[in-house]
């Protein structure tokens, strides 16, 4: 493993215990930072597209983080927008990718986002990378975002651009999350995720009817019906596996699953996790030992999902917020010590 001590060890709030309420303080309770932030929209190989918010001091050369949002997230998330704001007190530049049809409109393909959707993040990577070659470039992923990301890194090993990541609340194992979430009380986050995911997929229907993209309208026309979805396997069964390829919800699962690519990372990565994610079977994140020595498992006892908050309730800290830049920073000294290391060697 890589060592490194954190200048923040993480002391989850005593008002908020357990992690469902470590998981839904900072949703419905904190007030979202107000970010002066430049959106793109960047053309993907397909003719759809992807909106991207920058923030932070601009340049050709420097340090950049992207940050990849959750399920039925987006680039607004709360932690998007403290981590972005965060990141700039350090000097750093983010962009705060938004998924397809995340951003406020929908895109113009019926192929929309999931949970393996490395090709969208190889494209933007591939497009930032090229376009600043004197930037370096590092990611943050949080949940879906967090196993798109290590999903990317699995496949590209060594021949990624990036040069550190960051995964938070990963659902690992994709299967066991669709299983996890429909017990007990989270079937309330799985009900609210599912309403959604309908609304996005209803929101394309309507958006490609109104822009004549008949062919298109066809793939989505050709799904069975939205009506009766209970569970995430019933979603990734009608919608997500026909729309991308997959046979099955299972097969989408199983090809999709992060956990069946961190064996092959090759850069500097981080795993931020809680045993209390309400999402997440703990049985499901991987085995410390077993992960490669440039991999940092940081395993906590709670934190919920995407919560870890800490301090008291009039002055709420958000451990995410300074754990991960002090970890990106010592990662980016690091890489800055090794490429002079070598220009001088060479």
């Amino acid at each position: 493993m890589i060592p490194f001590r954190s200048a923040f060890p993480f002391r989850a709030s005593r008002w908020l215990p357990g992690g469902h309420l470590q998981t839904l303080y900072s949703p419905l309770c904190r007030k979202p930072p107000q970010l002066r932030r430049q959106r793109e929209r960047l053309t993907l190989e397909d003719g759809d597209f992807i909106d991207m918010d920058w923030y932070g001091p601009e340049g050709a050369s420097g340090h950049c983080v992207l940050l990849l949002h959750g399920l039925t997230g987006s680039s607004s998330s709360l932690y998007i927008l403290g981590q972005q704001q965060a990141l700039a007190a350090y000097g750093w530049q983010s962009v705060a990718v938004n998924w397809r049809g995340c951003s406020g409109e929908p895109n113009q393909r019926a192929r929309g986002y999931h949970s393996g959707a490395s090709d969208d993040l190889a494209e933007v990577v591939n497009q930032l990378t090229s376009r600043y070659p004197t930037k370096l470039f590092t990611a943050v992923g949080y949940s879906l975002g967090g196993n798109v990301l290590l999903k990317y890194l699995g496949e590209e090993g060594s021949n990624t651009p990036l040069r550190a990541a960051v995964a938070v609340s990963v659902p690992f194992r994709l299967d066991h999350c669709a299983d996890r979430i429909n017990k007990g009380v989270s079937k309330i986050y799985q009900a609210r995720f599912l309403r959604d995911l309908r609304h996005y997929v209803q929101s394309k229907q309507r958006a490609l009817s109104h822009q004549g993209r008949h062919k298109e309208l066809a793939h989505l026309a050709a799904l069975e019906t939205l009506d009766g979805m209970k569970t995430f396997w019933d979603f990734d069964g009608r919608v997500t596996a026909p729309l991308h390829g997959f046979e099955s919800a299972d097969d989408y699962y199983r090809r999709c699953s992060s956990a069946f690519f961190v064996e092959r990372l090759r850069i500097p990565t981080l795993m931020v996790h809680a045993q209390d994610d309400p999402f997440i079977y703990p049985h499901s994140i991987p085995d410390a030992k077993a992960l490669p020595s440039y991999v940092t498992l940081e395993l906590h006892a709670s934190g919920g999902h995407v919560g870890f908050v800490e301090g008291p309730p009039w002055r709420p800290r958000y451990y995410l917020e300074h754990r991960l830049p002090d970890w990106l920073r010592s990662q980016v000294f690091n890489l800055s010590e090794a490429d002079n290391t070598e220009g001088l060697l060479f």
